[in-house]
Order: structure tokens, then sequence, then C-alpha cells
């Protein structure tokens, strides 16, 4: 062997040694520590990585819980009460209980009760039609229709029904991960208190304008006539833009609002028959 290549050999061999020392201490002075509860909370957590906790997937929320050292503001959708009591106990802190939430779409304007009025011919997506396009109806506030609510939901929690125009979420699937919310350009959906038996007791409209011009758009649309908050005992509804809510979270479920809605844009769901009164059977025999 040449005492060049021999030399060469050296030379590389040293330069190499030299990068391999260099790289250790720069490891070692750069060295991120990473605290090993992060891995055991994410494998307690679902592995939606939906985002409906707020942070970028499981393993970014994993390493808010630890890094927090409070759970109180942090909670997981999708896994509940019962994910988040598993977190507390690997992290030594206490969970705090919430309840449960779904979506809803916030439209009852079916093709029954929204007839429409023209026809679009442009990109059948909810965010491109909203931004340049009212609707096939006449009322410019209700449910487009064309999806992305369903495109966004990665649990088939939502029902398109094509025929009624409207589509439906279902309760049992729902994780209140809060995709769909995101995807409506209208705000239709919002995520609700979770009642016993997915019971609900919600105003299915969001149209904004004057009774009138509503009521001709949608016959189910709210008019804000105020009825319904004047029977409400709880103080759960409020008049606000000529439309009625119902705020989930006071609401007691006692249906008094439902019956005197003169446009039936009140919902009542999951509840059994109602019992007719006496004097309404008399009155029924007598006819």
């Amino acid at each position: 062997m040449s005492i060049t290549v021999i030399y060469t050999i050296a030379t590389l061999s040293a330069i190499g040694t030299s990068a391999a020392v260099i790289l250790f201490f720069v490891a070692q002075k750069f060295k991120v520590y990473e605290d090993p509860r992060i891995d055991e909370v994410e494998e307690a957590l679902p592995a939606a990585n939906c985002g409906g906790c707020g942070y970028a997937g499981c393993r970014a929320f994993a390493e808010a819980c630890v890094k927090e050292g409070d759970l109180s503001d942090l909670y997981c959708p999708v896994g509940g009460n019962e994910t988040m009591n598993k977190v507390a106990e690997i992290l030594g802190l206490e969970a705090v209980k919430k309840e449960a939430r779904t979506a809803y779409i916030r439209c009852n304007g079916t093709c029954d009760h929204r007839p429409k009025t023209n026809q679009f011919d442009g990109a059948t997506t909810c965010a491109i039609a909203s931004s340049v396009y009212s609707g096939e109806t006449d009322c410019q506030w209700g449910c487009l229709g064309y999806g992305d609510c369903y495109d966004a939901c990665d649990f088939d929690a939502i029902e398109l029904r094509p025929d009624l125009g409207v589509p439906r979420i279902i309760d049992d699937m729902c994780v209140a991960c809060g995709a769909c919310v995101d995807a409506c350009p209208k705000d239709l959906i919002e995520l609700r208190k979770r009642f016993p038996k997915d019971r609900k007791v919600v105003v299915s409209c969001r149209n904004q304008d004057k009774g009138g011009v509503a009521r001709k758009a949608c016959s189910v649309a709210c008019i804000g006539c105020g009825k319904c908050e004047k029977v409400c005992p709880f103080d759960a509804i409020t008049i606000e833009n000529n439309l009625a809510f119902i705020d989930s979270d006071k609401c007691k479920l006692c249906r008094k609002c439902v019956p005197v809605c003169p446009t039936n844009a009140i919902i009542e769901e999951n509840f059994p028959p109602r019992k007719v009164k006496k004097e309404e059977k008399e009155v029924s025999t007598a006819k």
C-alpha cells in the first residue's frame, strides 16, 4: 500500500473522528429532555387526532397535559370523562368532569318547508357556494346541503339526506370534535349539551330576517315573536336579531316553549308522545 493511500485513509479517519466528537458534544449541548409521561398520556388517548381538544393531534394534547400540570381547561371530547380520568391518574392530577356535548345543525329548512326557487351550477361545496351565492331557496341563512360538514367528519356521524336537502347529525356516532362546526360557512352547526336519551329542544333556524320575510322563505322559520322567551321558566331563551336561541346549558327540557311557537321552529326530539289533555279528547270525540 502506497504512502499516499495510507495518508488519505488516516486523514479521512481523523476528520470522521473529529466530526463525530463535535456532533456528540453538540447533541449533548442541545439535547431536549422529553418527559416520559407524555408517551403514557398519548397512549391513554383515543388516537383520533381530530383536533377537537384544540391541539394539533393527540401528541400535542398529551404534551399540553404534562406541561400545564392542571387539567381544568383541558378536555378530550372523543374520549370524554373516562379518558380524562386515566390521564389524571397518570399525572397524579384531578380531572374536572364535563358534560358531554353533541353537534346539531340548526336548520329545519327541508325541501317541504323551504322550496327551491333557482338552481346553482357552480362548484358544489358549501364553502365556495356561500362566497358567491345565497342558495337555491329564498332563505340566505339556511343549509346549502352540499356536505362540507359530511366531508369534515371522521366519525361517520353525519347523514347527508340529499332528498331532504339538510344533513342530520347521528348522535350515537358524534364525539363533539367540532370539525363540522368549523366546516360550515353558514355557522349553522353548534355543539350543544347532550341530554339523556339524546333528547333535545332546539330552535332549528338561523334566519335573521324579519318575520314576514323569514316565513315567506321557509314555513318553519323563526319569526322572533318572543312567545317562547316569555313562557320559559329558566331564562334559557333569548331573542336577538329577530331570532330565538335556546341555551342548552340552561334548558331543563320542560318543553313549554314548543307548543307556543306559531311556526313550529322549535324542535323537540326523542321524547315520548305528549299526553292528550282531557278537554282535547272531549273536543275530538264531539267532532
